[in-house]
């Protein structure tokens, strides 16, 4: 099968923004109090941000060099995340309604800027207008079979939609995600419900969004859907990029019929493991769900078979545009995670931007911002300067721009140059434009040896530059003889190195 995945993905530097914390505008009028901006997040809480912020904060992404912004979801819903959709054709009104996101689809396109949606189709919230029709009418409503719902109806007994704490899950009468009952699932083996969603899909795709991040897809276990879901998406847009939340390796799903795209936790993973070493924070890894499994302190050789395994798991295609992020909305902050530890934050970020596919800031992680796990990762935005690791961004914005800038970071091969103990150097590009990337993640000053591409067409070195890069030491490398060099690196350190 022909793997297509879109061309402007390979050039995208996303960044993720979770509306409600990101920026306020005061054109966006609020019904009432919000949570204070700046007190630590709760979990149900309203901050009050809205999609005009994200509008009049384009300027500062467009100066960190970002050019695709994926935002969690937009549509009606009364949690502050809004995974618990009640309407999935209105905006909702809290973050400007639809007429915000058409501005912020103009003004971000405008900037030659990419705008992605966060689809959730496993399930709704219990306010979804279907759901509180079954609820009304019970046995009699055409909505019955959109949801997994027990016989309990035929019984004439209702839904128990608002159970007191502690009630089993089957005592519900009906199947919700995780359990929860303020998550309906959607019985997406109902034709109609299979046509409501294509259709959100296709709407919003005429609207203008250029592409869907599929929440939880694998719990919609309907290879069929998704196949269809892709081609009514690539018929309204064919550049339109599909990317599935699958935390773990997942080749099927990207094999050309499904997704364009992971979001690639299992690089993100390995990413910490390695830059992190012994700063990374115990107990934080500890208590979260999917990294008390999977991250723990790794060495370079690890490190590097985990990223070339990833990098021949899938079609070349596949890696180009893989979201690689190193926290989100689910993960505690990354500098929490690597235990408060700057030079951690610069390597991982290093990494990230220099390794195949389409690399994701979670909004704040370029300042610095903390917090361990759900509500205390989704802070507000502090737009107070003085409250930025200034030092930090820099370092993280001249990275982007240097992903922006070198043809050889987005799409082209990617080798191990040579590997010890706790330090590693790649290589990316051809004879058009060839870099190395060091990392000397140890406690200890190393000596690299490397060895150079020598393959036909790869040209002839002669030196290695180092790329000016703020934070990051501008380190020695020995003259290139034959193929062979060596990088001396400092503790904790990273270098890009110009091959000319």
């Amino acid at each position: 099968m022909r793997v297509d995945t879109p061309a402007w993905v390979r050039d995208a530097v996303f960044y993720q923004v979770f509306p409600d914390r990101f920026a306020t505008s005061s054109r966006v009028a609020k019904p009432g109090e919000m949570e204070p901006w700046d007190v630590p997040p709760t979990v149900h809480g309203f901050k009050g941000g809205d999609l005009l912020g994200v509008v009049e904060q384009l300027g500062y992404l467009e100066d960190l060099g970002v050019n695709a912004i994926y935002l969690n979801p937009v549509f009606s819903s009364a949690s502050n995340h809004r995974y618990h959709t009640y309407d999935y054709l209105q905006v909702d009104p809290l973050l400007g309604g639809d007429a915000a996101l058409r501005e912020l689809l103009d003004a971000a396109h405008g900037r030659g800027m990419r705008v992605v949606l966060d689809g959730v189709f496993n399930h709704t919230g219990r306010g979804f207008w279907p759901f509180h029709h079954v609820l009304e009418a019970g046995a009699a409503s055409p909505y019955r079979n959109w949801f997994h719902i027990d016989d309990r109806l035929e019984g004439g007994r209702p839904l128990n939609a608002y159970p007191q704490p502690g009630t089993p899950d089957h005592e519900h009468g009906y199947m919700a995600w995780w359990g929860l009952p303020a998550l309906p699932k959607l019985n997406t083996g109902d034709p109609g419900v299979r046509e409501y969603l294509l259709g959100v899909a296709e709407h919003w795709l005429r609207f203008g969004i250029d592409g869907w991040r599929l929440d939880v897809p694998a719990e919609i276990d309907d290879e069929a859907f998704w196949q269809e879901f892709r081609w009514r998406c690539r018929a309204v847009n064919p550049e339109a990029y599909l990317v599935g939340e699958l935390w773990r390796t997942a080749p099927d799903w990207l094999r050309g019929d499904r997704f364009d795209a992971l979001m690639n936790y299992a690089l993100g993973e390995p990413i910490l493991g390695f830059a992190g070493g012994r700063h990374l924070d115990a107990a934080t890894v500890a208590g979260h769900h999917e990294y008390a499994a999977g991250l723990h302190p790794i060495d370079a050789g690890t490190f590097g078979s985990r990223v070339m395994e990833l990098a021949a798991m899938y079609d070349p295609a596949v890696v180009a545009v893989q979201l690689n992020l190193l926290g989100s909305h689910d993960t505690p902050r990354m500098r929490t995670v690597l235990g408060d530890d700057r030079d951690g934050v610069r390597l991982a970020t290093l990494l990230q931007m220099t390794l195949p596919g389409a690399p994701c800031i979670y909004y704040g992680d370029e300042i610095g911002l903390t917090g361990g796990n759900d509500p205390a990762c989704r802070a507000g935005f502090p737009w107070d300067e003085a409250r930025w690791d200034r030092d930090l961004r820099d370092s993280v914005r001249a990275l982007v721009h240097l992903r922006r800038a070198e043809p050889a970071l987005r799409d082209a091969p990617l080798r191990i140059a040579g590997s010890i103990g706790h330090a590693i150097a790649f290589e990316r590009g051809d004879a058009a434009g060839r870099l190395v990337v060091a990392v000397n993640a140890g406690e200890d000053a190393v000596s690299l040896g490397i060895e150079l591409d020598d393959a036909p067409g790869a040209g002839p070195a002669t030196a290695l530059v180092p790329v000016e890069l703020p934070g990051f030491t501008q380190t020695a490398a020995s003259a290139v003889v034959g193929s062979s060099a060596t990088i001396e690196l400092p503790p904790r350190s990273g270098t890009v190195l110009r091959v000319t």
